[in-house]
This record gives C-alpha cells, sequence and structure tokens, in this order.
C-alpha cells in the first residue's frame, strides 16, 4: 500500500496562518468591547474558574487572560476552516464568507453558554443571563473583525 499523497496550494497554509493572527486582531478588537459593557470582562474569569474549580471573582486573572488569547487565536483557524467548507460548496466569495460567520458565531456563543458557564460556581440567574449577553456581543464583534480579515486574505491568496 502507497503512503498517502497528499498535494495542497502553498494558498492553504498560508490562509491558516493569517486565521491564526486575524483571531489574535479580532480577540484584542473584543478586549475594547470587554473593558465598555456590562460583564464584558466576566467570560474569561468564567473559564479560568472552570479550570481551577474556583468562583469566578476569584479566579486567576492571568490564566483567564492566556485562556481568553489562545481562545481568540485559535478561533482563527477554525473560521478557516468553515470557510474553506463554505468555499468547497458555495464558490469563493463574499457569500462564504458570510455563511463561515454564520456558522461560527452559534459555535462560539454555544460553546460557552452550554459548556463553559454551566460549569461555573455561584453565579445568580441575573448575572447568568448579563455575562450571556455580553458574550454574545463580544462574539459578534470578533467575528466582525475577523471575517473580513481572513475572507480579504482568501481572496488575495
Amino acid at each position: 500500500m502507497s503512503p498517502l499523497q497528499l498535494s495542497v496550494p502553498l494558498s492553504i497554509p498560508l490562509l491558516f496562518l493569517i486565521g491564526i493572527g486575524a483571531g489574535v486582531v479580532s480577540t484584542l478588537a473584543m478586549d475594547v468591547v470587554m473593558a465598555r459593557i456590562d460583564e464584558g470582562g466576566t467570560p474569561p474569569q468564567i473559564a479560568s474558574g472552570v479550570l481551577t474549580d474556583s468562583h469566578p471573582d476569584r479566579a486567576p486573572t492571568r490564566l483567564a487572560s492566556v485562556v481568553h488569547y489562545i481562545a481568540g487565536t485559535l478561533t482563527g483557524p477554525l473560521f478557516v476552516w468553515l470557510l474553506l467548507v463554505a468555499s468547497g460548496v458555495l464558490g469563493a466569495g463574499t457569500l462564504a464568507v458570510v455563511v463561515a460567520a454564520v456558522v461560527c458565531y452559534p459555535l462560539m456563543v454555544g460553546f460557552f453558554a452550554l459548556v463553559v458557564l454551566p460549569r461555573s460556581q455561584g453565579l445568580s440567574k441575573q448575572r447568568l443571563s448579563a455575562i450571556r449577553r455580553a458574550w454574545g456581543i463580544e462574539a459578534a464583534v470578533y467575528l466582525l473583525v475577523l471575517a473580513p480579515l481572513v475572507g480579504a486574505a482568501a481572496t488575495v491568496l
């Protein structure tokens, strides 16, 4: 049996690298919004609290920051993969970028709201609602920055 041989244009791995960089830029844009909305900085603290089995208000801030930037950075390549799938089905272009963003948004919000947030400790229902709302806004801002960056790069490559 011969080994699997795979040949892809250089533009594909380059697009994934651009996705990483765009993920960082989008996370920085998200940071601006996080600082301005109620409970905006709480989602990273929730993740840190879940990882350390502690209340989000007492969770390690440095871990929260690390988790936030790693997740934001790695969501860039996830978006690239979604864009490549959408482009394969719909053809390259704006429609594929929009579809990738529309698919990525519920993945981001759903993962946080259905997997991470329920594992958090000691938060009131009212506060949980505000945290979900903040995360929904932050995820939208992230994708409003990420999608055009990656979409433009895909067009050039």
